[in-house]
């Protein structure tokens, strides 16, 4: 591809964003995040890419938002990589499938379903799309101090939103119906459209990718009849990856 000044589709060059980033999938929620941070400040916006830089602990940290599902989340990984960025947190939403995961409650990944295409073009369907285990780590102690019921384990990964929520309208419907009932005999905890490309790319570019999910709504609770409230404050999610993301911070100054 031909060199650019800037990164094709995030408009930033090196030096606007820091070596930790966390990734949103909705631009609308980039400069909420960025507030939690110290000296917090616009850098650009094109597309599905909002980019806000600040500093945490004195770091410089930056949140990128995403789009939704895996082809731009690798875009925004493969650019934010190559003018700096070593270590992503996604925060985001998703929908529960194991009957214990209700609305409001925090699930964190401790490896994704790569039912999706874009891990594929980087990485063989053997290979396993699974979170670094120091980000992992930080993510549950954040929960734990922050006090959140939150439930930790795989989730699945999709490239439609409707053939999760539609499926007996695809032309594919014994398969999507079929892979959903091994989901939830295998105790997946919930599903969502960004991990299973991250993980697997953060592999291919050896950096460092975690996430943690605000879960919205559990349609497996609901066909069971068990109560539940609908649930679209991500707040919680938000603080857990931005205090993660202190820990880390924290845990490689210690390491130096």
């Amino acid at each position: 591809m031909q060199q650019m000044e800037k990164q094709f589709h995030i408009h930033c060059v090196e030096g606007d964003v820091g070596r930790y980033v966390i990734l949103p999938g909705d631009p609308g929620r980039v400069e909420s995040i960025a507030r939690l941070f110290d000296d917090a400040h616009f850098v650009a916006s094109n597309r599905e890419f909002t980019v806000w830089t600040g500093t945490l602990l004195g770091e410089k940290v930056s949140v990128c938002s995403t789009g939704i599902g895996g082809p731009s989340a690798s875009i925004a990984m493969e650019e934010l990589h190559n003018i700096g960025a070593d270590t992503f947190i996604r925060v985001g939403t998703c929908g529960g499938i194991d009957l214990d995961v209700q609305s409001g409650d925090i699930v964190v990944a401790t490896g994704a379903i790569r039912y999706e295409h874009t891990s594929q073009e980087y990485a063989p369907i053997e290979y396993p799309a699974v979170p670094d285990f120091g980000i992992t780590s930080a993510l549950v102690e954040a929960c734990g101090a922050l006090k959140y019921k939150f439930h930790t384990g795989v989730v699945q990964n999709k490239d439609s939103f409707y053939g999760q929520h539609s499926p007996s309208k695809s032309p594919v419907s014994y398969e999507l119906l079929n892979k959903w009932e091994s989901w939830k005999r295998l105790g997946v905890k919930a599903s969502e459209m960004e991990s299973a490309a991250l993980f697997v790319v953060a592999s291919a570019l050896k950096c460092r990718c975690g996430s943690c999910f605000h879960v919205i709504w559990n349609q497996e609770r609901e066909a069971a009849g068990l109560d539940q409230k609908m649930s679209e404050d991500t707040s919680a999610a938000v603080k857990v990856g931005v205090e993660a993301l202190k820990l880390v911070i924290e845990k490689d100054r210690n390491k130096k």
